[in-house]
């Protein structure tokens, strides 16, 4: 039949026939061959037949055709399926339509068989597959039912067929006639008659669907009539083919039905296959989804979101429809590099006439996690290093692939397991790989998991590589001497290291506080440094620096040679008195060790002299014995030195031993262990050398000093230190200086536990060995180590010891040598107590007579109140503690809270010199090991035993205070009020941390007091007469304006007087408003306070610097004559000094201090004294202010009172010239003095009497500028009474009464009136231009009057 090497296609077309005429034959298939050859498929038509299917009716006939194709190219056959896939039917023919074409069956040779497959959506009936030969290995279907593989086509026929499966329609339509309750009985005449009508008329309109099969009438539903039925059919409709079938419906139905064709209403179903690939989503998936339905239909899209947003092809989207032979269509929408943000609903629909399919299908995505840690460090020493890369999610990945980047290339090699999703990089680096110059160079290793479906994810890895370091030491030999400095520089070529530290030769850690570290770029420096070497460093020394377990080391070997320290050096005598003519004896001492032996000298002026040696127990002593002779001259001062010299050739001198040599015939005291002297003669030494009673072979510390009275030696002073305590404050000294002090500080800790307890006694009697133990505990508080709970137990127990009682004698006398022993012990208990580290242990309560410790840790998540109260039974005090749980959350994790309190430290810390009692009451020090956020509040309460002696005040220790000596401050301390009876307590609140305790301050009167209620009397009703005094003042300004400011002079003093009471009544009622604020007790209105602070500096300034340019007017009016400036310059000048200046002051006043909350009083509305000595923005202008006034005023009065030539002035001229400076000399003075007063009332210890004086100025100050700056004028006094018009006689009485008492004074032919007429511009000779009137002697002199009066 056909060649082995041709390809048969074989297809089924559906065609409708239209004619009038009836089918004749009877109804059974007709086979007619038809066979194209390939090059007949170009100019041939395939219109017949091969086999007819005639299907009966009187008008439309369908027939169903196969055809069949042969052709030898392969290849061919794809472009046979896009041409059929691009055919739109139906396709209209000459009487004849081509409803659809589809290929069904593919038969192509292979090997000697002719293997038969059916296309999609075709299988072989189950009858051929059952005697024929089927493709087992190439057919999916099930055995002994169809098949979709043959081996050779089937002799009889026929091809691949549809499967026997139907297409349900669910259609609805509307019958505009009236519903009956019968239609919803299927039993009922009326519903067969109906269902039976319309099924009838929908077979006439549906019969012409492909592989119409049935229509059933399924129920009727109200709205007029809903007929609801369904349509059976073999294969999809095509488009257009359901409205056509409906038109039929439409007239083959009785129009009784009254049906409406718009009504028909296709109803959804699930025919639409839906298929997302892949099945779970991970970020950077390609994903695709697919929606396959039977309908063919042009009509599809795809959309997204609740909104159902239309999707289009984009950069994002891809859609793409095909229909597979013309029975299904597919559309598939793949969208590219799936993100969070593209995850929602997705839906397809497909629209076929009045039937809608479609889908929707929510998609999620997962991001991609890699698991690896991100950073990692390798030395380059050839061992292998792993980096290892995981996915948390279980994907079908296709690859991981690593990649690099860096300054280096280091590759590894990889090992992947996909079904693990793990991989493992294994790097392998040598010192060739990463050399010296790029150590610690980064590489980025990247791991990148990728999908089937395109996601990636990825994961750096931050590799950075060190190289082996190569260490360099300090060449040279390190030789030194005792107390010499010495350092070493060790340098690394790589500056990539985890630690870096010095060890001596027996593994002994130096502490870090010896050396540093400093890194390069390209390698790192750490320097040993000794500032003072002792015998402890003589060794070998190693530079460690550790990467990881890598270590580089470097040795140094350091010898110290033994050389005394200057300071070990005891010297006898330190000073002395002898005789010119007498020989005299010095003598070195250093402690015996090891019998090392130096070259001693004594140096006498420029003249050196050897010594003789001697051992005294464990002391070596060098003598020299200056002989005696007479000098050139007589007394003489000579200064004698031992210089020691060691095998190193090393040396170190003594200090200067001063001897004076005498005539002696003033000596009067003689003793041979003292030595000679003068009367008043004061000379100190060595308790070791002064007969000091001691054991024999101990060494003793401090001095003795004697002083010569009459004819005998006194021992004015004697601070000397016993033994053991001596010996462990050269330990101290030597402890500080050891390289391992941090360990070996708990063992010294308990033994001067343990000595202090023993020498308890002498510590009583000796200042000496008291300020010994002070000295030792201030040089280990300075060791920078961490302080644990028994070290703090031997602490305490040595400062009970100091703190009894029974050594307050001993520390008074300890303070007159060295005042700053208190404060220096203070800080060391405050060193001690930051650097106590309680870890997770529990914090321990210390209690001991005389001193108290408690302690908190703060813990991470634990809500917590600090609280701790001291009770101190035998001192009859007690005090607590407190910190609220806002303030603690502010510290650090594993921070710890430490409180120590005494009861006897009070008595003992030096008082603050300004008249305050010291009160008995605790001293309590709470420090936080970590640094705070300030301010930090803190709470306490102390018991008041001074309850009749004035009033307490909070008070800190400031370690700054008195040249560093200390002395206790306010600062930042308030009493607070609790609200109860505290007459036996006092309560404090602070805003920082250090040791706290009360003073009580007799000055200050208490609230009760007679004094504050006389003061508080004083100041209301006086301030009440100055508001109503300058409420006059300006009123009656007011009334007289116009008649006392006609001229310049006049007006320009009107104009200063009246802003004067202006200010200064604003000024007095803000000082109302804020004693309110504060009466009240209104801690709400600190803004309120702070602004009437701001308002009463600002107007308070403004009165002064308008006194100022009252002033500065009238000194201008008398001295520059020949000048005179316009009334717009001079107001302009006026207003900016009286209003610009305080304003630029009181606003850089606010400025500075309010962000720091020290703007304020914390007891008052008004500037702050005691934190910022902000009260001086005030004070300092003011007091300048009114000796600029008084100055003005002397000049104007010495400039007035010289006489011309021809003048003879008089008793009344002098006395006008006092009425002329009546206004600035009276009111100035009284402002000034007012102020001055209150800065007396500032000084702690001044007399009530100024608070009295103060307070009587300031209240009524309104009332004396309303006297003397107002109603003293005589022209106010004129305009008010021409104002009231009392009569025509009493005006006229009082112009002449005013003119009368002014011409003998201010005529022309006065001299003096002569002289102040010149200088206002009117003489009898010039005249310097004015805009004032002229006219007359009188009108000049009163513009002269008017500026002073």
């Amino acid at each position: 039949m056909k060649s082995s090497r041709t390809v048969t296609l074989y297809f089924v077309l559906i065609v409708i026939c239209s004619s009038e005429a009836t089918w004749s034959r009877p109804a059974e298939p007709i086979v007619h061959p038809l066979i194209l050859r390939e090059h007949e498929l170009a100019g041939e038509e395939l219109l017949r037949p091969k086999r007819a299917v005639a299907v009966g009716g009187p008008v439309v006939e369908e027939y169903t055709v196969d055809v069949e194709i042969s052709f030898e190219n392969v290849s061919f056959l794809e472009s046979i399926r896009a041409h059929l896939n691009s055919l739109r039917f139906p396709v209209q023919g000459n009487g004849t339509d081509i409803l659809s074409m589809a290929m069904t069956t593919v038969c192509t040779p292979t090997g000697n068989d002719l293997l038969c497959f059916c296309e999609k959506g075709y299988q072989w009936p189950e009858e051929r597959c059952l005697p024929s030969l089927t493709c087992q290995e190439h057919d999916s279907a099930l055995p002994g039912r169809y098949c979709n593989c043959l081996k050779g086509l089937p002799p009889q026929g026929p091809f691949c067929q549809l499967p026997e499966t139907y297409i349900t329609l669910k259609i609805k339509v509307r019958l505009n006639i009236g519903f009956q309750e019968d239609l919803k009985n299927t039993s009922s005449a009326l519903y067969r008659s109906y269902k039976t009508d319309l099924e009838r008329a929908f077979r006439a309109g549906y019969r012409t669907l492909p592989g119409f099969r049935s229509v059933t009438v399924t129920q009727f539903t109200m709205g007029s009539v809903i007929v609801d039925y369904i349509v059976e059919v073999a294969s999809a409709p095509l488009p257009g083919s359901i409205h056509k079938a409906n038109e039929q419906v439409v007239q083959n139905l009785n129009q009784t039905y009254k049906m409406d064709y718009n009504s028909f209403q296709g109803t959804p179903s699930n025919e639409t296959k839906f298929t997302v690939t892949p099945e779970f989503i991970f970020e950077g998936d390609n994903v695709t989804l697919e929606c396959e339905s039977e309908f063919v239909s042009s009509n599809t899209s795809w959309f997204y979101g609740e909104k159902r947003s239309d999707i289009q092809n984009s950069d994002k989207f891809s859609i793409h429809t095909s229909i597979i032979n013309n029975i299904s269509l597919v559309t598939r929408l793949t969208i590219f590099n799936f993100t969070q943000h593209d995850a929602g609903l997705y839906g397809c629909n497909v629209t076929l006439d009045i039937f809608e399919y479609g889908t929707v299908r929510k998609l999620d995505v997962t991001p991609i996690r890699i698991l690896a840690k991100e950073e990692r460090k390798v030395v380059c020493d050839n061992n292998p290093i792993s980096l290892n890369c995981c996915s948390e999610n279980i994907a079908n990945w296709s690859r991981i692939e690593w990649k690099q980047e860096g300054k280096i290339n280091i590759e590894g090699t990889p090992e992947t397991d996909l079904e693990s999703s793990c991989s493992t990089y294994t790097l392998k680096a040598d010192g060739t790989q990463c050399p010296s110059g790029s150590s610690g160079t980064t590489v980025i290793y990247t791991c990148e998991f990728v999908s089937v479906y395109g996601a990636k994810g990825s994961k750096n890895i931050a590799v950075t590589f060190t190289s082996v370091a190569n260490l360099t030491i300090t060449p040279d030999p390190i030789s030194v001497s005792e107390g010499q400095s010495f350092s070493i520089t060790c340098l690394s070529d790589v500056s990539s290291f985890d630690e870096v530290y010095w060890n001596t030769s027996a593994g002994i850690k130096i502490h870090p506080r010896f050396y540093t570290m400093r890194r390069y770029q390209d390698g790192a420096e750490s320097v040993l440094t000794v500032k003072t070497s002792t015998r402890e460093w003589n060794g070998t020394y190693h530079c460690i620096f550790r990467y990881k377990n890598s270590y580089s080391i470097a040795t140094k070997d350091v010898t110290v040679h033994p050389l005394p320290l200057e300071s070990d050096i005891m010297m006898d005598p330190l000073e002395a008195s002898g005789l010119c003519t007498s020989s005299h004896q010095f003598k070195c001492c250093i402690e015996e060790n090891n019998g090392e032996e130096y070259i001693v000298t004594f140096h006498v002026d420029s003249s050196s002299f050897p010594a003789e040696r001697e051992v005294i127990g464990k002391q070596a002593c060098y003598k020299y014995s200056l002989p005696g002779k007479l000098p050139p001259r007589c007394p003489k001062d000579v200064d004698v030195f031992c210089h020691f010299t060691n095998a190193a050739n090393s040396s170190v001198r003594s200090p200067s031993m001063k001897l004076t040599l005498v005539p002696g015939k003033n000596v009067t005291c003689q003793d041979p262990i003292i030595g000679i002297g003068e009367p008043g003669k004061v000379i100190q030494k060595l308790c070791q050398f002064a007969g000091v009673s001691r054991s024999p072979g101990q060494t003793i510390g401090g001095t003795v000093t004697y002083k010569c009275v009459g004819s005998q030696w006194k021992e004015e002073t004697r601070a000397c230190i016993s033994a053991p305590i001596n010996g462990l404050l050269q330990l101290a000294k030597a402890l500080i200086k050891s390289p391992s002090q941090d360990q070996k500080l708990p063992k010294y800790l308990r033994d001067l536990s343990v000595s202090t307890g023993k020498e308890e006694q002498d510590i009583r009697s000796s200042p000496g060995s008291l300020g010994a133990i002070i000295s030792i505990l201030d040089l280990l508080s300075t060791v920078p180590t961490q302080v644990n709970s028994e070290m703090m137990r031997d602490i305490l127990a040595t400062i009970n010891v100091i703190l009894d009682k029974s050594t307050l004698n001993s520390w008074e006398k300890l303070l007159q040598q060295q005042s700053n022993q208190s404060s220096q012990f203070l800080q060391s208990v405050e060193r001690f107590s930051k650097a106590l580290e309680l870890g997770d242990s529990t914090p321990p309560f210390l209690f001991h007579p005389n001193v108290q410790m408690k302690s908190m840790v703060i813990k991470r998540g634990h809500a917590q109140i600090y609280q701790q109260k001291f009770v101190f039974t035998d001192s009859d005090l007690w005090g607590d503690v407190a910190i609220d749980e806002c303030q603690l959350g502010s510290l650090q994790p594993h921070s710890s809270i430490v409180t120590v309190a005494f009861p006897t430290l009070k008595a003992i810390l030096a008082q603050d010199g300004q008249r305050k009692t010291p009160s008995n009451s605790l001293v309590m020090t709470t420090t936080v090991s970590h640094n705070i956020v300030k301010p930090f509040r803190i709470s306490m309460t102390f018991k008041n035993n001074h309850r009749l002696g004035g009033k307490p005040q909070c008070v800190f220790w400031n370690f700054s205070l008195a040249n560093n000596t200390g002395g206790w401050d306010s600062s930042g301390c308030t009493v607070e009020d609790d609200g109860r009876d505290n007459r036996d307590r006092v309560s404090c609140k602070c805003n920082h941390l250090t040791s706290f305790s009360i003073l009580m301050s007799p000055d200050s009167p208490d609230p009760g007091s007679l004094l504050k209620i006389l003061l508080d009397i004083i100041s209301y009703i006086g301030l009440g007469f100055s508001i109503v005094s300058l409420a006059a003042c300006l009123v009656v300004e007011a009334m007289v304006w116009k008649s006392v400011t006609k001229n310049r002079t006049s007006y320009m003093r009107h104009i200063c007087i009246v802003n004067i009471a202006l200010c200064l009544l604003i000024a007095d009622i803000w000082f109302i408003v804020a004693g309110a604020i504060h009466d009240g007790h209104y801690p709400l209105n600190e803004t309120a306070c702070v602004a009437a602070t701001f308002f009463i500096h600002f107007f308070y300034l403004s009165v002064f610097f308008w006194m100022l340019t009252l002033g500065l007017m009238l000194f201008y009016r008398l001295i520059f004559i020949l000048h005179d400036a316009s009334k717009s310059t001079q107001k302009a000048i006026a207003f900016s000094l009286g209003y610009g200046c305080p304003l630029i002051i009181s606003s850089i006043t606010v400025g500075v201090t309010q962000p720091q909350e020290v703007y304020m009083r914390k007891n008052a509305c008004w500037l702050n004294w005691e934190d910022t000595r902000a009260l001086l923005a005030f004070a300092i202008p003011a007091l300048i202010i009114v000796v600029v006034n008084v100055s003005i005023t002397v000049v104007v009065i010495t400039k007035i009172l010289r006489p011309s030539v021809g003048d003879k002035p008089g008793k009344q001229e002098k006395s006008s010239l006092f009425q002329i400076s009546k206004s600035i000399g009276v009111l100035t003075p009284l402002l000034g003095l007012t102020w001055g007063f209150g800065l007396a009332t500032v000084i702690q210890g001044s007399n009530a009497v100024f608070h009295i004086i103060f307070t009587l100025l300031n209240a009524f100050q309104g009332l004396f500028i309303l006297l003397f700056g107002c109603l003293w004028d005589q022209k106010v006094q004129e305009a008010l009474l021409h104002k009231f018009s009392l009569s025509r006689w009493s005006s006229q009485h009082s112009k002449s009464t005013s003119l009368g008492s002014s011409t003998p004074v201010f005529s022309m032919s006065s001299p003096i009136s002569r002289r102040f007429n010149n200088l206002f511009g009117k003489t009898g000779t010039y005249n310097v231009s004015t805009p004032e009137t002229t006219s007359s002697s009188v009108e000049n002199s009163s513009s002269a009057y008017s500026l002073l009066n």
